[in-house]
């Protein structure tokens, strides 16, 4: 490999393989006896949650691409054929470690806290006859048996929905196939008596098998099994022959969970006849069909930990630094004309952003609110408070359509926006909107015109915001807002700019200003000046920026990557990257921010956006990426933030130059430094503390005021 090109394939770990191991590091923590045990079995959820979206979005585009007879290499050599090969076995590995934590850990580990899933067939007395009345009262009346036949077609599956099949004989002698669908409007789980203060639930899948022989009378069951069929959910717009974007995508979402299939989940134990019908009828290679040893669909088992009120089974509750904004908008944006403001969230409350917004909607002073949507909550108050502000100023919202899984949410905010009187764009015709950006213009007091902003690396969702870790800068830095500005007329009349400084726009100029950044930092190290990077991103992908952090460790740069998800830069290799250490951390919050230091001889710049390192934020969506001027907030970054999840013992995961992950030697069982949990007790100490440093969030001394 020394003396290879530097696009060598062999210098690349396939993104989509190193995906599934990322799924993993969130399974080793449903498996780690550290944790709270309903937390562990939330944690087997989201493994299974993870998991559907992959297979719905990229697995559906390698079938897409193989449909269309694609030859395109990925940047590791393979066919894209060839890649579906290898994200199948890896996800039939994958999938079969989810179900021996599920029987051989989760199992145990709820008995011994006295919380079953109980079989229907091992009920008696009290339990057995609840059981029993709710199915009859509230599962079989909505139930709708289906016998295929030649008057009766094979049933539309929908997307993710779980079913049962079933291998029937008639009084005639006649086989015949029968499919029920599981009603998606009732909870899988239904608690029953149990003696002893014991938590016993039995599964709507297993009321169903077990009373089915009441929805197929005249027929004898010979055997049953429970199914999922996971579909494509990837839109297929052609954008420029689309007259209107918000009806094209509206129309796909309505088919969306009636696309090809591209995954059959089923019992282990399936009748073979059963499988070989699904497989037919559904039109799937055997790749794809994976057969469990348990529930399918671990997802639903988060249900568990909904149901169940035990605080010694969870984690403590978490209560982030409040801040209350002043009442007196006045006052609110003179401080932020002092100072500007950076929120670590979830650490910080997202109370605030969303009051900000709140009170420019209410302050007479406020002319226009501009803001970017890409996901939002169903119930959103930041939605809302946009709202609130049409009815007085002119508000202006780009709302991306597109957001994978997201869609009909997107549009329904769309459509109430523009009853409301919002301007609604939907951004640049074969571009996603991922740019997490809010622009105020305001009247101050003293005549002029100004504009505030706020801009972050995460979604504006509340919802999400309580556990994915993000940070937020509010302004009123001229520079900063003014390219927001400008931002903004690109994403509304395509007006482009030769020059966003002191922002990076993607994809007008941030790839290219990035690869000037790692550049620099490789002439400052052959100068034998301070070169370092540290670099938080959720994935690493781009070729041309692999290249550089080569060149740059060949170089003397020392690069520090703390990537959450798929890295296909291969690290620790002698005479290639041997000064690139790459971790990653998976724990109770989602980390999410993008963070970008670069030392520069003495003098580090911080860049925060909503940019990973991959193609598509780089080259196929609008990003942002901004800087951090004060320089109390970037030795904030650098040392409260950074520097902490280098230090972190307990949750990070090591990437080693063969793709596998490896938490660092001798830490086991809850032993060892966290980052979370550090940042977590300073929010709290601070809450508490009379700190008064610029660089944490602190009330300022008139715009904010500590929330008790």
């Amino acid at each position: 490999m020394k003396h290879t090109s530097l696009d060598d394939h062999r210098r690349y770990l396939n993104r989509y393989v190193q995906w599934v191991e990322f799924n993993r590091r969130v399974l080793e923590e449903a498996r780690d006896i550290a944790n709270p045990l309903l937390e562990r079995v939330k944690f087997l959820g989201i493994t299974a949650n993870n998991l559907d979206e992959f297979v719905e979005i990229r697995v559906s585009s390698f079938l897409q691409k193989i449909e269309h007879g694609s030859r395109e290499l990925s940047p590791d050599g393979l066919t894209v054929a060839e890649e579906l090969v290898q994200v199948s076995a890896a996800m039939k590995v994958f999938v079969t470690d989810q179900y021996k934590c599920w029987n051989q850990e989760l199992i145990p580990a709820l008995a011994k806290e006295a919380i079953r899933i109980v079989p229907v067939r091992e009920l008696s007395g009290e339990a057995l006859k609840v059981a029993r009345n709710y199915y009859y009262s509230r599962v079989y009346p909505l139930l709708t048996p289906v016998t295929v036949d030649p008057s009766h077609p094979f049933p539309h599956v929908l997307n993710k929905l779980l079913s049962i099949a079933f291998l029937l004989r008639a009084r005639d002698g006649k086989p015949y196939f029968g499919v029920v669908t599981v009603p998606r409007a009732l909870s899988r789980l239904w608690r029953v008596p149990a003696a002893d203060n014991a938590l016993h639930f039995v599964s709507l899948q297993d009321l169903m098998t077990t009373y089915a022989p009441k929805l197929y009378r005249g027929y004898k069951i010979l055997a049953w099994a429970a199914f999922r069929i996971t579909r494509n959910s990837n839109l297929y717009l052609e954008e420029e022959e689309t007259r209107s974007l918000l009806e094209a995508i509206d129309s796909q979402v309505a088919r969306l969970r009636k696309g090809d299939a591209v995954r059959l989940e089923i019992e282990a134990g399936a009748h073979p006849e059963i499988v070989a019908r699904l497989v037919s009828t559904f039109g799937l290679d055997e790749s794809l069909v994976f057969r469990v040893d348990g529930p399918v669909s671990l997802w639903r088992l988060s249900q568990v930990y909904e149901e169940i009120s035990k605080p010694d089974l969870k984690y403590p509750v978490f209560r982030p630094r409040q801040f209350r904004l002043s009442r007196n908008a006045d006052a609110l944006f003179d401080s932020l004309r002092r100072q500007d403001v950076l929120l670590h969230h979830p650490y910080d409350s997202y109370d605030t952003v969303v009051d900000f917004l709140r009170i420019a909607s209410r302050d007479p002073r406020v002319l226009c609110i501009k803001q970017t949507l890409y996901r939002t909550s169903a119930d959103s108050p930041v939605a809302r408070a946009l709202l609130e502000g049409a009815a007085k100023k002119e508000v202006t919202v780009v709302v991306e359509l597109k957001a994978s899984l997201d869609e009909a949410s997107n549009i329904h905010w769309a459509r109430r926006f523009e009853h409301a009187g919002v301007q609604v764009f939907h951004g640049v015709a074969g571009l996603k909107t991922h740019a997490k950006l809010l622009l105020i213009v305001r009247q101050d007091p003293d005549g002029k015109i100004r504009q505030y902003a706020h801009l972050g690396t995460g979604n504006y969702n509340p919802s999400t915001a309580r556990y994915y870790t993000d940070l937020s800068l509010l302004t009123c830095d001229e520079e900063i807002t003014s390219a927001v500005h400008d931002v903004f007329n690109y994403l509304t009349a395509y007006s482009e700019q030769a020059d966003y400084t002191p922002l990076m726009v993607a994809p007008r100029n941030m790839a290219g200003t990035f690869l000037a950044l790692i550049d620099r930092e490789v002439n400052h190290a052959r100068r034998g000046r301070r070169a370092r990077m540290i670099v938080k991103v959720n994935a690493v992908s781009d070729p041309p920026i692999i290249q550089a952090l080569y060149r740059a460790s060949e170089a003397g740069v020392e690069i520090d990557l703390i990537v959450r998800g798929p890295c296909s830069l291969v690290p620790g290799v002698r005479g290639l990257s041997s000064r690139i250490r790459v971790r990653s951390i998976v724990g109770r919050f989602l980390e999410h921010s993008r963070i970008f230091y670069f030392e520069n001889a003495g003098q580090p710049e911080v860049y925060l956006g909503s940019a990973d390192w991959m193609e598509r934020n780089l080259y196929g969506r609008v990003e942002v990426v901004f800087p951090l001027k004060d320089p109390q907030l970037r030795r904030r970054v650098h040392t409260e933030i950074l520097g902490s999840y280098l230090a972190d013992t307990r949750k990070a995961r090591i990437l080693e130059s063969d793709g596998t992950c490896l938490r660092p030697p001798g830490v086991r069982n809850g032993h060892g430094f966290s980052v979370q949990e550090h940042l977590m007790s300073v929010a709290s100490c601070a809450a508490t503390s009379e700190q008064t440093s610029r660089g944490a969030p602190q009330p300022l001394e008139v715009g904010f005021e500590l929330r008790e």
